[in-house]
């Protein structure tokens, strides 16, 4: 089976965001006063091919996560797992 997998990254709410208070400074100068809490942080989708259960995909993109495409010490991730068609 092929699976889809979308994962987001964000910086843990401990962390401080400069990057997210950058944006968020630059939007209340543009005159949108009403946004706060802005955070910035990463959005990935691929897919997985040749993987017969839905729990090994999860297993294996956590093990990626943990690995390479998130730094469990200052950030936090989530993710879905969708079967493809075909």
């Amino acid at each position: 089976m092929n699976w889809k997998v979308k994962i987001k990254v964000l910086l843990k709410e401990s962390i401080l965001d400069p990057q997210g208070q950058a944006v968020e400074g630059g939007l209340d100068s543009l005159g949108y006063k009403n946004v706060s809490d802005v955070n910035i942080g990463k959005y990935m989708e691929l897919e997985i091919e040749d993987v017969v259960t839905k729990d090994k995909v999860k297993t294996q993109v956590d093990e990626m996560c943990q690995r390479l495409l998130a730094n469990p010490v200052i950030e936090d991730y989530t993710f879905e797992v969708e079967e493809m068609e075909g």
